[in-house]
């Protein structure tokens, strides 16, 4: 049998009460008797259940993070979520959205046993609903969020209207009059958001977009390839593209280089994103970039305030885009 917190007692000649308090920082207790303690614990190798301690602290020192699928794309998000509670001294319990309902009973059963403090969400497709009540009964949540969903709780989201006011300015710089924009699925307020900010741009330098030269996309490499290659197949004429993710915008380039266009000299292109594969490209892709990982510290800090009960905490927060220029629209930009 393993060493217990009795054992601890003994050794250190103080009640099991005591060694409680000292293992959770609860109540004053003398220099003494907290260095006894701690001595007799390295000495008998006591291991304290993180349940047990949880449970006295009325704390699990977890966060729980629901996203759709362990393949998400954007693992910088949650890369600095992890760095972000490690310092705090939380861990964080991955759930993810792969089985729809019976996702959301594992995440109730999770909730019901209080497995975690506090809840971080990206993106719920059809269960923001669900997680809103999870928040209405008392548990913390944070959404993370790029997609201009606006929850009755906290979020941290980015600034999607004015990228796509960024990646127009940008293009109309460098003399490009005639864009095709190849959006993201149109049932996501980023869709939206993005194409508003980049249509009203356009419309202020004096140029209406024509309808067709606004095509729906869906966010993947095929699709802006396909989408592009029909284009050019139609004869419609543009000189730049601006498509709604680093994704689609790689399709892009593709169907360029298969119609035998030159990149940025016949057209410049750009993305949505900035992940890890638009540096990547040939050319390089310039993007906008969302601040992922500024995105998840955000987050994980503000959820922890929530979890704290700090009366500081923030209700939501936003973090700008910012564009990065590279080789799809400079020829004298490097990688």
């Amino acid at each position: 049998m393993g060493v217990t917190i009795a054992d601890v007692a003994a050794h250190a000649g103080v009640s099991k009460t005591t060694v409680s308090r000292v293992l959770n920082g609860k109540g004053e207790i003398h220099e003494n008797t907290v260095s006894k303690v701690r001595k007799a614990i390295a000495e008998l190798g006591y291991v304290p259940s993180s349940g047990a301690v949880g449970l006295a602290r009325g704390t699990t020192q977890m966060i729980g993070m629901l996203v759709p699928d362990l393949a998400w794309a954007w693992s910088g998000i949650v890369q600095s979520v992890v760095e972000t509670l490690e310092t705090e001294g939380f861990g964080l319990r991955m759930l993810t959205w792969n089985h729809g309902e019976e996702s959301l009973r594992r995440l109730g059963l999770q909730v019901a046993a209080k497995s975690f403090d506090g809840l971080l969400v990206i993106e719920p497709e059809g269960a923001l609903g669900s997680i809103t009540e999870l928040h209405d009964a008392g548990l913390p949540v944070v959404l993370i969020d790029d997609r201009f969903q606006r929850p009755g709780f906290p979020y941290v989201a980015t600034t999607n209207r004015e990228g796509g006011e960024q990646a127009a300015r940008h293009l109309l710089d460098i003399g490009r009059r005639r864009p095709l924009v190849v959006t993201g699925p149109e049932a996501f307020g980023c869709t939206r958001e993005r194409l508003g900010g980049f249509v009203d741009v356009y419309a202020q330098a004096g140029i209406e977009l024509d309808q067709r030269s606004i095509i729906c996309g869906d966010f993947e490499f095929d699709g802006g390839r396909s989408t592009v290659a029909r284009a050019l197949a139609d004869g419609l004429e543009f000189d730049a593209v601006f498509a709604h993710n680093d994704p689609s915008a790689a399709g892009v380039l593709a169907a360029l280089y298969e119609g035998g266009l030159r990149i940025p000299q016949d057209v410049a292109v750009v993305g949505f994103d900035d992940v890890e594969m638009a540096s990547y490209t040939y050319p390089a892709l310039t993007t906008v970039r969302q601040p992922m990982r500024e995105m998840g510290s955000a987050a994980a800090r503000l959820l922890l305030d929530h979890v704290r009960g700090s009366p500081k905490a923030a209700p939501s927060c936003i973090i700008p885009t910012r564009l990065v220029i590279r080789g799809s629209t400079s020829q004298s930009s490097s990688n």
